[in-house]
């Protein structure tokens, strides 16, 4: 079939090359398509034909399902894109509730543009549990312009995704711990409703906190270019 719109060929499948192409049973197919996780087919008289957007959405649904999520929570990720729901709505699917993070889409080759080399099965897997990856068919959504472009550096560096993605997953550890400390504090002594209002200065010690403790870790030289400890002498 030809695009008459991008003037380019699409490969189209009929149900049984559709399922065999993703390897799958033509029974589960019509049951992801009853279920609305796939896009309705072209059809063509009795024909229903399918082409690549449908074979990559299959196999983000296998993905994800062997990532742990379920059916449902994948038809309602999947609901959320294709009825345009805003970037709060979205994230509460992700698990982050409303977040002042930027939200990314990507195709799959802009995403090996920021990773070159280091998109492989085993990071897209880790990235898809830490929720900094989500997807819609054949594209992709990061949650944070900010960590996206951090990540890319660190990687430009010469720093492996997969070193990038385990030390994430330890911060988070440590992000979350001081999120409870700062709304323990305020819910303490102030109404509930200030913690959103009081938000900058949480993020106002933690990034305090953080260039003081790189500051001390840097004078004790254990930081980069130091040799077992020691600081160089002047």
């Amino acid at each position: 079939m030809v695009d008459r719109e991008a003037g380019t060929t699409v490969r189209e499948y009929r149900t049984e090359e559709l399922a065999e192409a993703a390897g799958i049973p033509v029974r589960t197919l019509r049951f992801y398509r009853e279920r609305k996780l796939l896009p309705p087919p072209r059809r063509e008289g009795r024909i229903a034909w399918y082409d690549d957007h449908h074979l990559a959405r299959l196999r983000t649904i296998a993905a994800l399902l062997e990532r742990g999520h379920t059916l449902g929570g994948i038809a309602e990720l999947t609901a959320a894109f294709e009825n345009g729901r805003d970037v709060g709505q979205l994230g509460e699917l992700l698990g982050i509730g409303w977040s002042e993070e930027t939200p990314v889409r990507l195709t799959p080759e802009a995403l090996a543009d920021y990773f070159e080399g280091e998109v492989t099965p085993e990071n897209l897997a880790a990235s898809l549990d830490l929720g900094y990856l989500a997807t819609d068919g054949d594209e992709i959504v990061h949650v944070s312009r900010r960590l996206l472009d951090v990540s890319s550096a660190l990687v430009r560096e010469g720093v492996p995704l997969a070193a990038v993605l385990e030390t994430g997953r330890r911060v988070r550890e440590h992000a979350d711990a001081m999120a409870a400390l700062f709304t323990e504090l305020i819910s303490a002594h102030l109404p509930q409703d200030a913690l959103p209002r009081l938000r900058p200065l949480a993020k106002s010690v933690v990034e305090a906190e953080l260039t003081m403790a790189m500051d001390r870790l840097l004078a004790s030289g254990s930081g980069p270019g130091s040799a077992s400890g020691h600081t160089p002498s002047s």
